[in-house]
């Protein structure tokens, strides 16, 4: 059984920066892919940004120059960096990942930026 465990929310002031963390159970190579997503209360799951096993990363619209997302292949983490935070980025973030077969969840980590 996989496990993601996200850790790195918390509560910043708007323009503020914080680092997400997703600790993987397995070889993160193993997925083809990794992302981040966020729920904000009343609002569906969104993607906030992916990186495949080849290095390739994607990012939405609104998060663009701002949030950037790494990984440690030793360490089998995923990182996202986000930065110049804003009120709307509040939202419980989630790591996800995909192999061949299935998808799997993190149990989500609480973001809450304050204006």
């Amino acid at each position: 059984q996989v496990q993601l465990v996200e850790s790195g929310g918390g509560l910043v002031q708007a323009g503020g920066s914080l680092r997400l963390s997703c600790a993987a159970s397995r070889r993160i190579l193993s997925f083809n892919i990794m992302g981040w997503y966020r729920q904000a209360p009343g609002n569906q799951r969104e993607l906030v940004a992916t990186i495949s096993s080849g290095g390739n990363t994607n990012s939405a619209d609104s998060v663009k120059g701002r949030f950037t997302i790494s990984r440690d292949i030793a360490k089998k983490m995923v990182y996202l960096q986000m930065n110049s935070l804003k009120p709307e980025d509040t939202a419980v973030y989630y790591c996800k990942a995909d192999d061949q077969w299935r998808y799997y969840w993190g149990q989500g980590t609480q973001v809450t930026v304050s204006s």
